[in-house]
């Protein structure tokens, strides 16, 4: 199962880095594979984050996300979106940012960083607002257990997560932007974009769900018989909405790591050829993750990639004034989903022990059998 997850992933892989080094030389494929690197590095907490999605959909939407999503991830938010920011604002047509991109690199990376405050504001609202509703709903299983136990119950005040978040827009717009007026609007948007895809998407969940019971209800005979909580995929509507999550999530939590590699090269093609590696990557480590149940059999994987999301939700928001390297971003992903993965693995053999334990005190309170009598 390994090698057929990842097979479409090294195919591109020597592909890319054999044009890279036709091309570009040594310099070319050494600049593409560390681009590579630095992407699934940044990236591994949206891989974990994208299969707790991913899981909820049904087959066909797995394939789309796996087709049509690699494209908009690779193509659309790698190559054309930086376009069409210094497009917008440096009032440019598309061609002709394309065309200072590849004349003038370091023009076209003064342009995009001019961008930045708007999307950094974007970005980490988005992401911000997934952070806190994950940690204000109320849930069996905690990693951070008095922590997160505590924050479930503040989250019992309705809204809750939009008042936080839009008091975080508001500090970081008047305390850390140049322009204030740039801040509000991107970080609104990023908000009024997670309500809008969150709330349909739940909106037609529930309608399935909804129209899967009332099917079952009238059905009749064995069909009543089945399972009351079995899981149920999402299709339509309630899937394509998903669908677009995670491409708005895909977005969020890659532009940070666009501007990044201009610090090692300034070539929007390794740059585009390098990261696309490195989201092929993601997308794979996301389908084996869903595949091999990952998620389940370690438990606390999901709460360190959301704390990891958490944790970029305020970067993305101090990078409006302050440049902080992007190690520092990808070391603290590592390090949420390593302590996760370390928990979880702990977990799993305190569970073991105690299934050994309770299985050998139950077979020392059975009678023993008697030869003859």
């Amino acid at each position: 199962m390994l090698l057929r997850t990842f097979s479409g992933s090294i195919i591109v892989t020597v592909v890319t880095l054999g044009a890279a080094l036709w091309f570009g030389g040594p310099k070319g494929f050494f600049l593409v594979g560390i681009l590579a690197i630095l992407e699934v590095s940044l990236s591994f907490d949206n891989a974990v984050i994208n299969a707790s999605v991913l899981a909820k959909m049904s087959a066909f939407w797995q394939r789309i996300f796996l087709t049509i999503g690699i494209l908009i991830a690779v193509f659309g938010m790698r190559l054309i979106f930086p376009l069409l920011l210094v497009a917008v604002t440096a009032e440019l047509g598309p061609i002709e940012a394309f065309r200072l991109a590849l004349a003038d690199p370091d023009q076209y990376q003064h342009r995009l960083e001019e961008a930045h405050p708007a999307i950094a504001s974007f970005g980490g609202l988005f992401l911000l607002m997934i952070f806190l509703d994950f940690v204000f709903e109320e849930r069996q299983i905690r990693w951070l257990d008095h922590l997160e136990a505590m924050l479930a119950r503040i989250g019992r005040l309705d809204q809750l997560s939009v008042v936080i978040a839009l008091g975080g827009l508001l500090t970081a717009a008047s305390t850390l932007a140049s322009e204030p007026q740039t801040v509000l609007i991107g970080g609104s948007a990023g908000l009024l974009t997670y309500l809008i895809v969150k709330g349909l998407g739940d909106l037609f969940a529930a309608s399935s769900e909804a129209d899967e019971a009332e099917a079952g209800e009238s059905g009749g005979g064995a069909a009543d018989l089945a399972p009351v909580a079995s899981f149920v995929p999402a299709v339509g509507k309630a899937a394509f909405f998903l669908f677009l999550y995670l491409e708005v999530l895909d977005a969020s939590f890659s532009f940070d790591g666009v501007v990044g590699a201009f610090a090692i090269s300034s070539n929007i093609i390794i740059i585009a050829a390098g990261l696309g590696i490195g989201a092929m990557y993601v997308r794979s480590i996301t389908v084996f993750l869903v595949r091999k149940g990952t998620l389940k059999e370690y438990v606390y994987l999901e709460h360190g990639a959301h704390w990891a999301i958490g944790s970029l939700a305020v970067i993305l928001l101090l990078t409006i004034r302050y440049h902080i390297n992007e190690v520092v971003t990808g070391l603290i992903g590592v390090g949420f989903i390593s302590l996760a993965y370390t928990s979880s693995v702990m977990r799993n053999r305190r569970h073991r022990q105690q299934q050994e334990e309770e299985g050998s005190a139950s077979d020392a309170d059975q009678p023993r059998s008697t030869v003859g009598a």
